[in-house]
C-alpha cells in the first residue's frame, strides 16, 4: 500500500492551513497513495505555547466545518486521510482529536489523544481533556489503522494495546520541535534519536509499521518560540526506515506491505511469548 505523509508548516490562519491540507490530500491521491497521515493540530498556530482562554475559539465540533472539507478532499481524491482537529465537545470540554476519514468521504472514527503533556510551551493540559475512547483501532476501507497523538508516542503500552487490538498500522499525528534558546546542536541531536528510537522500538515489539508525521517551522514570538524538527518517517514492522525526511515541508510517499507483519511474527513471536500472568504491576503508577 502506497503511504504518504505531509510535513508542512503551519500559519495563523485556519483557512489557509485548511487549504495547504487539501493540496496534500490531492497531491497524496494523485501519485497513488491510499493513505495521507497529516500532522497534529494542522488547522492552527500550535496555540498551546500560552495560556490564553481566548484560544478555544479554535476548537470546533467533530463533525464541523473542518472536518465535513476535509472529508470531501478525502472522496475527491480518493484517500483516506488522518487528521488532527481540536475538538469542542462541550462549552469547556474540549480534546486533541484525530479523526479518520475513509476515501468515500465517511467519518470513520476518531482517537481523543489520552497522554496530554504539561511542560514549557507545550501547555496541553490547560485545553485538553484527556481522551475517553481508549486504544481502539479504527476500521477502514485500507485496514484497521492505530491511531495515536504525538505525546502517546513516548508510551510503549498505548501501542501494545493497539497491536492488541488488532491494528495493522501504527500512526502519530505530531507536533514536536526545540527551543533554540534553551537546547544546543548535542541536545537537539539526543532528543530527535530518542523521539526515532522509542517509535522504532514500538514497530519491532508489535511487530507493526509505524507512520508518524510532524511539522516543520519557527512558531512563537519573542518570548517563546519552537522550531518544529519535522524528520516525519515511516518504519517498518522490523523497524526497518522506509522513509524519512529532513527538517523542511516535503511530501514523504512510500510503499508499506501490509502481509509483512505476519511473516514477521511468526519469526518473532513476541505476542506469544508475553508472560501475561507476570504484569499485573503495569497497572501501578510505580512499584515502592
Amino acid at each position: 500500500m502506497k503511504v504518504a505523509i505531509a510535513q508542512y508548516a503551519c500559519t495563523p490562519d485556519i483557512d489557509t492551513n485548511l487549504a495547504s491540507a487539501e493540496r496534500e490530500i490531492a497531491a497524496a491521491g494523485a501519485a497513488g497513495a491510499a493513505l495521507v497521515v497529516l500532522p497534529e493540530l494542522h488547522n492552527t498556530p500550535y496555540f498551546c505555547q500560552v495560556e490564553d482562554p481566548a484560544r478555544f475559539d479554535y476548537a470546533e465540533p467533530i463533525p464541523g466545518p473542518s472536518s465535513r472539507r476535509l472529508a470531501e478532499a478525502a472522496r475527491a481524491a480518493g484517500v483516506v486521510v488522518v487528521a488532527s482537529l481540536f475538538e469542542r465537545r462541550a462549552a469547556g470540554l474540549y480534546h486533541n482529536t484525530a479523526v479518520v476519514l475513509d476515501r468515500d468521504g465517511s467519518l470513520a472514527g476518531r482517537y481523543r489523544k489520552m497522554h496530554i503533556p504539561d511542560d514549557p510551551e507545550y501547555y496541553e493540559k490547560y485545553y485538553f481533556t484527556p481522551g475517553d475512547l481508549g486504544f481502539t483501532p479504527i476500521d477502514t476501507s485500507i485496514g484497521r489503522l492505530g491511531v495515536l497523538v504525538c505525546w502517546d508516542q513516548w508510551y510503549p503500552e498505548a501501542a501494545r494495546l493497539m497491536a492488541l487490538a488488532g491494528a495493522e498500522l501504527l500512526i502519530y499525528p505530531s507536533a514536536i520541535g526545540w527551543d533554540d534558546a534553551v537546547d544546543d546542536s548535542a541536545e537537539q541531536q539526543r532528543q530527535l534519536g530518542a523521539w526515532q528510537g522509542v517509535q522504532r522500538g514500538h514497530a519491532i515489539a508489535n511487530g507493526l509499521p509505524v507512520i508518524t508525521s510532524n511539522r516543520v517551522g519557527v512558531e512563537g514570538d519573542h518570548t517563546t518560540q519552537i522550531r518544529f524538527w519535522g524528520h516525519s518517517f515511516m518504519f517498518g514492522c522490523q523497524g526497518e526506515t522506509l522513509a524519512d525526511a529532513g527538517e523542511d515541508a516535503e511530501q514523504l510517499i512510500a510503499d508499506i506491505d501490509m502481509h509483512r507483519s505476519e511473516t514477521v511474527r511468526r519469526i518473532w513471536p513476541f505476542l506469544r511469548d508475553r508472560r501475561i500472568d507476570a504484569f499485573a504491576d503495569l497497572t501501578r503508577r510505580y512499584r515502592d
